[in-house]
């Protein structure tokens, strides 16, 4: 099972994308601009994490905030199943200012591995998320995630999150501010005021990704944007920086394990 599966349901709600998936590929780290919650359905995995490195298993829900450095590798032999719903970040804080009757931009799902019985909840979200009948009618869809996402904001003690350094937030705001466009490492460093060698162990460091692997990211969630949108998968990968269809192609499959053509379709 050199690839496995992957298939992306078309979902009821705009800001939703589904995906089902039984592989034995391995993600490199990655993050995205998105909510991230799903349940391994078979098999088991570790992660980098927010929290460090985890490990999840069959039954459990799993979870990515936006921004979030992760990976996954399978543990044992025959991969493993797992379902995901990706969640605009609108979306999962509108519903839980709702849940709270206050405003909670700071949310963040707080376990990566949550081992607390809310699989059936997941399992209803999915359903309703990704129903063919009606595909208009959201009213379910909205009940069972209001459900979801109030079991999973449970907050526990997390230490603070150390603020990246201003030489680091200068070059990753050049990036954030216009990734489509040619960068360099010499320039990144000199506007951080280190030396290339420096500004690239401190860039890393701070992030956990490299200035490249961290600019492909954002090319990444701007080619996403743009797909999700219906733009033809050149239009985006010429709009979000990169060589060619086959670049973003190449790129987007090792993250998403699904072609740009098949994410638009899947969207659209």
């Amino acid at each position: 099972m050199a690839q496995g599966r992957f298939l992306m349901p078309k979902t009821t709600m705009p800001g939703v994308a589904a995906v089902a998936a039984d592989s034995d590929r391995a993600f490199p780290r990655h993050m995205h601009d998105q909510f991230g919650i799903g349940l391994i359905e078979r098999g088991a995995q570790k992660s980098l994490s927010g929290r460090g490195m985890v490990e999840a298993g069959a039954g459990h829900v799993i979870t990515v905030n936006p921004g979030e450095v992760h990976d996954g590798i399978p543990l044992g032999e025959g991969g493993r199943a797992w379902r995901m719903l990706y969640l605009d970040i609108d979306i999962v804080r509108d519903a839980i200012a709702d849940v709270c009757e206050k405003d909670h931009g700071s949310f963040e799902f707080p376990y990566p591995v949550d081992a607390r019985p809310l699989a059936r909840r997941f399992n209803a979200v999915f359903s309703a998320m990704t129903a063919k009948e009606q595909p208009g009618e959201t009213l379910h869809g909205d009940e069972t995630l209001l459900m979801l996402l109030a079991g999973a904001m449970e907050t526990v003690a997390k230490s603070p999150a150390m603020a990246a350094p201003d030489p680091i937030r200068r070059a990753k705001s050049s990036i954030d501010d216009d990734p489509a466009r040619p960068f360099r490492l010499t320039d990144l460093a000199g506007q951080a005021g280190m030396s290339q060698f420096r500004f690239l162990r401190a860039f890393a460091r701070t992030t956990g990704l490299t200035p490249h692997s961290y600019l492909l990211q954002r090319r990444i969630h701007l080619a996403r944007h743009a797909l999700a949108g219906g733009t033809p998968p050149a239009e985006a990968a010429f709009a979000a920086g990169f060589a060619d269809q086959s670049h973003l192609n190449r790129v987007f499959v090792r993250q998403f394990g699904v072609t740009p053509a098949v994410y638009r379709a899947a969207l659209s």
